[in-house]
């Protein structure tokens, strides 16, 4: 089985959506991963249902398939990424984005949105933390519920939910929900997970429902092109498509927009390239 590769807006900050679905359906890319942001299809945006319905249009027409994502560090907070988070003492903001990420998500046929949990809140107990966090996930799985979307949670290094052990912690706290998955970042993986990354695999499959890729230095959280960094490509490749994912699986490139096609080219060639060796093996 061939995996889907796609792209992640957030490698293409200078290029508009209309012209960056354009650019990844040349280069051959299968799909979007469509971070939600001020540039991006602003999910405060007057004209919302208007665009919502042009992007549909455009995904439709250059065969894209699309996940959406809320992971722009200052859509929310001019000053402090990812600010407020489900866990701040005012949680409402984030809950109502998130919400209407589940709406704009169902109208453009994505299945998942991704989120990922911010970094913890000073002064608060663990315990206290892991309360807020499930019970905000709560509130926007009731709208995910009505909507039939799923929530794609991404461990994140450095922050509250750092690993895929966390984030299985997070499914049982919200009762272990249907619609609650894992979006696994094999670079993030790669960096801040102990376990072996083929291992972080394994231990995601069974609700892995996205999954993003770049190369990356253990220890070091910077998105590399492939071939820049320390990680085996060819094994994780193998072992998604043993485990027949069939979510995307997309390039998370943000330093590279000012080269944005190129670094977009070389890098679904790389991935094509491993794959078709893959596939001759």
């Amino acid at each position: 089985m061939s995996l889907r590769f796609g792209y992640g807006t957030n490698g293409f900050a200078h290029h508009r959506l209309t012209d960056l679905l354009g650019v990844l359906a040349d280069l051959g890319y299968d799909g979007v991963a469509l971070t939600l942001d001020h540039h991006h299809l602003d999910p405060y945006a007057a004209d919302l249902g208007r665009q919502v319905a042009l992007t549909g249009k455009q995904l439709a027409r250059h065969g894209l398939t699309v996940t959406v994502e809320t992971g722009a560090p200052y859509f929310l907070d001019a000053w402090a990424k990812h600010e407020p988070t489900l866990m701040s003492t005012e949680p409402e903001r984030r809950i109502d984005l998130l919400r209407r990420a589940v709406r704009i998500a169902a109208e453009l046929g994505s299945p998942t949105v991704h989120l990922c949990s911010g970094a913890a809140p000073a002064g608060v107990s663990e315990t206290a933390v892991w309360q807020r966090l499930a019970a905000g996930v709560g509130a926007v799985l009731e709208t995910a519920e009505a909507y039939g979307v799923a929530l794609a949670f991404e461990p994140e290094p450095y922050m509250f939910v750092d690993t895929v052990e966390r984030c299985l912690w997070l499914r049982q706290l919200v009762g272990g929900h249907e619609l609650f998955g894992i979006t696994l970042d094999i670079g993030h993986a790669h960096c801040v997970e102990e376990p072996p990354l083929l291992e972080c695999v394994r231990r995601a499959a069974r609700h892995l429902l996205n999954v993003q890729i770049e190369d990356m230095v253990r220890g070091v959280h910077r998105h590399l092109e492939f071939g820049a960094g320390e990680i085996d490509f060819p094994p994780v490749l193998a072992a998604l498509q043993a485990l027949g994912h069939e979510g995307l699986v997309s390039v998370e490139i943000q330093g590279g927009s000012l080269d944005a096609p190129e670094v977009a080219r070389r890098s679904i060639e790389f991935l094509r390239a491993a794959e078709t060796g893959l596939l001759a093996s």
